[in-house]
C-alpha cells in the first residue's frame, strides 16, 4: 500500500474529511487514480465525494467502465445525472454501452437536449466503428480566418473541446479541406490567414470504418487525432490518441482471450469487465467461459491416447520410446503457438496481408524447418551420448531428431495455415486457431514418432 494511501485510510479511519478533502484537492489525478485501485467500493465512494467538481470529473474520466458503473452505484440520482451531463459524449456513450438497456434509457432522458443530441448521434453509429468512438467536441476553422481571429477563438472554445494541438478546417457546410498543428498557427504572422498555412492533404476516416484500423492509422502516422467524416466529407468529430489506445488495448485483450479459448469472456464483456469477469466472476460464469474450446482439446488427447495404445508391442519391446514424447510434443506445441501468434499479430498490425500469404507461409515454413533442424540435431547428439550410458538404443536418436525436424516443420506451418483457412472461411481465426492446431499438431506427432521408431527399431521387433 502507497504512502498516500495509507495516509488517505489513516484519515478515513479518524473521520478526518476536512484533511482528507484538502489532501486529495492538492494531489495529481494520477495518484488519486492509483489510491482508488486500492480502496473498498465504500472507501472510494467517500473519496470521490470529497473532491472538488472539477477534479472529480477528471478522475472519472480516466477511470474504466467497470470502477465507474460502481462508483454510480453509490452516487444519488441527482449526482449521477449531474456527472452524465458533464461528461464528454464519447466517454459517456462508451459508459452506456457498459450499463443496462433500461438505465441508460433513463439517463439518457436526464441529459440537457444539446447534451442528449451529441449523445445520440454518436449512438446512431454501429459498435466498433469510428463514429461510435469519435468525440463531437472539435474545434473548426475556416480558411478565409486571419491567425488572430483563429487564436481568439481557440481561446473561447479551448475549454470546451477535446483537443486543440490538431486544428482541421472546414467549409460552411462543414466539409473537410485542410489541418495545420497548433504550433504551426502560433509561428505565423497574426494578419497571415489560415489558407495560406493549411495542409489541403487530410487523413481521414469515415464514420462505418472499423475502430481497430482506425486506431492502427492513428499509431502508424502517429497522429494526436483524426478527424472522421460521413459519406459527404463532413466532419462529424474525431477521434484522439488517448480513445486509439484504449481501441488498441481493448482489441488485443480481446483477441488474447479469444485465442487462449475465452471467447464467452468478450461476448459477456458488455455488462461486464471481461478481467473482472474470469477472476472475480462465480465458478459458474468461468467455467462456462473457459470449457467449450478445452473440449476439443480434450477429444484430441483421447484420440492421441488410442494412437500410444495402438503402438503398445514396440513401447512394450523398447520403453524408452515413451521417454521422448512429453520433448516432442512440447517442442511441436511451441513452435505452432509462436507461428499461429505471429500470424494473428501480423494480421492485425497490417504486416501480413492474406493476399499475399503465400508468400508469408513459405518463409514460415523455412523458419520451421530451420527451428527443426537445429533443435533435431541438437536433440539427437545429446541422445545418443547418453546412450552410451543408459539403456536404450542408439538408434533411437534418429527417431527422435527426425520426428523433430518434421513435428516442427508441421506446427510452424499450421501457425499460418489454419487461422489463414478460418479467415478465408469467414470464421474468427483467433477463436479456432488454437486448440485445432493443438489437436493436429498432437496427433500427427504421435504418429511421425512411432512410424521413425518403428523404423529404426524394426529389428528388435522380431
Amino acid at each position: 500500500m502507497s504512502e498516500l494511501t495509507q495516509t488517505i485510510c489513516s484519515y478515513l479511519t479518524s473521520k478526518d474529511f476536512d484533511a482528507l478533502s484538502n489532501l486529495l484537492n492538492n494531489s495529481e489525478d494520477h495518484e488519486i487514480l492509483a489510491v482508488l485501485d486500492e480502496l473498498s467500493s465504500d472507501e472510494q465512494a467517500v473519496v470521490y465525494r470529497l473532491l472538488s467538481k472539477e477534479k472529480a470529473l477528471q478522475v472519472f474520466e480516466h477511470l474504466d467502465t467497470s470502477s465507474q458503473q460502481k462508483l454510480l452505484k453509490a452516487f444519488t440520482e441527482d449526482k449521477v445525472i449531474e456527472m452524465m451531463d458533464e461528461l464528454p459524449p464519447d466517454d459517456r456513450v462508451r459508459l452506456f454501452d457498459e450499463l443496462p438497456a433500461i438505465v441508460t434509457k433513463r439517463l439518457l432522458a436526464s441529459l440537457s437536449a444539446e447534451e442528449r443530441k451529441a449523445t445520440n448521434i454518436i449512438m446512431g453509429y454501429g459498435q466498433e466503428t469510428a463514429g461510435r468512438e469519435m468525440t463531437t467536441e472539435y474545434l473548426a476553422l475556416k480558411k478565409d480566418m486571419s491567425v488572430r481571429e483563429a487564436l481568439e477563438k481557440i481561446r473561447k472554445l479551448a475549454p470546451e473541446v477535446e483537443t486543440i494541438y490538431t486544428l482541421y478546417v472546414t467549409t460552411r457546410s462543414r466539409k473537410l479541406e485542410g489541418v495545420l498543428s497548433l504550433r504551426e498557427l502560433l509561428m505565423a504572422e497574426l494578419d497571415d490567414h489560415i489558407a495560406d498555412i493549411m495542409h489541403d492533404s487530410v487523413v481521414s476516416a469515415s464514420t462505418g470504418d472499423d475502430q481497430e484500423k482506425v486506431a492502427q492509422t492513428m499509431q502508424k502516422l502517429d497522429l494526436l487525432a483524426l478527424p472522421v467524416v460521413d459519406k459527404e466529407n463532413r466532419l462529424v468529430g474525431i477521434i484522439t490518441v488517448d480513445d486509439a489506445m484504449d481501441i488498441l488495448e481493448e482489441e488485443a485483450t480481446e483477441d488474447m482471450l479469444i485465442s487462449s479459448g475465452l471467447a464467452s469472456a468478450v461476448v459477456k464483456g458488455k455488462e461486464s469487465n471481461r478481467s473482472e469477469l474470469l477472476i472475480r466472476g462465480s465458478l459458474w460464469s468461468i467455467w462456462k467461459v473457459r470449457l467449450p474450446f478445452l473440449l476439443i482439446t480434450l477429444t484430441a488427447g483421447f484420440a492421441a491416447a488410442l494412437l500410444v495404445e495402438g503402438f503398445e508391442e514396440i513401447l512394450s519391446t523398447v520403453v524408452a520410446i515413451a521417454f521422448f514424447l512429453p520433448l516432442i510434443m512440447d517442442m511441436g506445441g511451441n513452435v505452432g503457438t509462436q507461428s499461429s501468434t505471429t500470424f494473428a499479430r501480423g494480421v492485425a498490425l497490417g504486416h501480413v496481408q492474406v493476399k499475399d500469404f503465400f508468400k508469408h507461409f513459405m518463409k514460415e515454413l523455412a523458419v520451421g524447418l530451420n527451428l527443426g533442424l537445429t533443435s533435431g540435431i541438437l536433440s539427437a547428439a545429446i541422445i545418443a551420448i547418453a546412450s552410451m550410458w543408459l539403456d536404450f538404443p542408439m538408434v533411437l536418436s534418429a527417431a527422435v531428431g527426425l520426428t523433430l525436424v518434421v513435428t516442427m516443420t508441421l506446427a510452424a506451418s499450421l501457425g499460418f495455415l489454419v487461422p489463414y483457412a478460418l479467415i478465408r472461411l469467414n470464421i474468427d481465426q483467433a477463436a479456432g486457431s488454437a486448440p485445432i492446431i493443438t489437436s493436429i499438431k498432437d496427433i500427427a506427432g504421435i504418429l511421425i514418432y512411432f512410424a521413425f521408431a518403428s523404423l529404426f527399431l524394426s529389428h528388435l521387433l522380431y
